[in-house]
């Protein structure tokens, strides 16, 4: 038992998920079709779908949906102080008094409130975030071609990202406004089914959009650090701190890269996003405010209320999240390309402008 065990461990797709895999010879002239060669993270009988295909934008998608969705919703309490610091620093005067004041008066129960919204919110958010993000990054590298797409891959990270979180906004919108009513308003709601009628009779649809302009000013700049920021920073460690190739490292051992790198990126998203992410909780709050209204109330350092919670907050959801969609992405079997390497034919270029 136990050596067939060990004999199925030894065939097992996964023992080496980091091979690289080209395209098939053509039988017309048994030659590769010129620059189609594709990186993939596993050997091709371990993966559920071809990489770039619909099916892996999908399940990537559902990767989005299950790290964004969970990690927020687990961190609602802290983000429910967060947004009160944010709108009300008079009294709430830091992150502990907080969530004292919060427990003494709406109890355990109340630092769980806008749990559904955010549930709601971030999981749409995830599909469009990270399923459009693949996709993005892949039609932008066919765009500009393969060794364009290695020497400027931070600025392709950056528009992936940011086109991908456009559309991603668009869908969380809504639930945030919402959110931050029932988290921010005392007495308007305890539920998202009570907070979202009552929002469409006092202000109609606009109530759940007021928000939009502000939150692509707050998620955009993040998500695009987020993204850019973690690709590069696992790139780094493992040609930095890693003492082995990442082709050598266990699953376990890429996981705590991966954790790692995203906590570091999310210290950046939290710095970069923080003023925006302000505004959103204040104007959410006020009832017929404008962004620019808010801002300028606050004035430049009312707008860095809250921050050390939020580094916190953003510094954990961000690794948890890059940890949780590496985690579903080796469970679903979607390839996992390694980090970029240079181009054999801009290696050549390279060498030859060199002699």
């Amino acid at each position: 038992m136990f050596s067939s065990l060990i004999e199925s461990a030894r065939q097992s797709p996964f023992k080496g998920p980091f091979s690289r895999v080209e395209c098939e010879a053509t039988s017309a002239n048994n030659q590769l079709v010129p620059g189609r060669t594709i990186a993939a993270a596993s050997a091709a009988a371990g993966d559920s779908c071809e990489f770039g295909s619909t099916k892996y934008f999908m399940l990537c998608g559902i990767g989005g949906i299950i790290s964004c969705g969970s990690t927020h919703t687990l961190l609602t309490p802290l983000d429910l102080v967060k947004c009160r610091l944010q709108v009300d620093q008079a009294k709430y005067k830091n992150l502990f008094n907080g969530f004292k004041v919060t427990l003494a008066e709406d109890g355990s129960r109340g630092l769980a409130k806008g749990w559904a919204p955010t549930a709601f919110g971030y999981s749409a958010q995830g599909l469009f975030k990270f399923g459009l993000y693949e996709y993005f990054k892949v039609y932008y590298s066919n765009v500009i071609g393969e060794e364009n797409a290695f020497l400027y891959r931070t600025s392709l990270y950056l528009a992936a990202s940011a086109s991908a979180e456009f559309f991603a906004d668009i869908a969380l919108a809504p639930f945030e406004a919402a959110k931050v009513k029932i988290q921010t308003t005392a007495g308007f709601a305890n539920t998202l089914r009570e907070a979202a009628p009552k929002m469409y009779a006092e202000e109609g649809v606009t109530a759940f959009y007021k928000g939009l302009v502000p939150l692509w000013m707050r998620q955009i700049p993040y998500t695009m650090m987020k993204f850019a920021c973690f690709e590069r920073t696992v790139e780094l460690l493992y040609k930095h701190v890693v003492p082995k190739p990442r082709a050598d490292c266990s699953k376990g051992e890429q996981l705590v890269v991966t954790f790692a790198a995203g906590y570091i990126a999310g210290v950046f998203c939290a710095i970069v996003s923080h003023p925006a992410d302000v505004v959103v909780s204040k104007l959410n709050q006020s009832k017929g405010a404008s962004a620019f209204t808010v801002a300028k109330n606050l004035g430049f350092f009312g707008m860095w209320n809250g921050l050390v919670p939020r580094i916190i907050m953003i510094g954990t959801l961000t690794a948890l999240q890059w940890f949780i969609y590496d985690g579903v992405k080796v469970g679903l079997g979607i390839p996992r390309p390694p980090p970029p390497e240079m181009p054999a034919s801009l290696k050549a270029k390279l060498a030859a402008g060199g002699q």
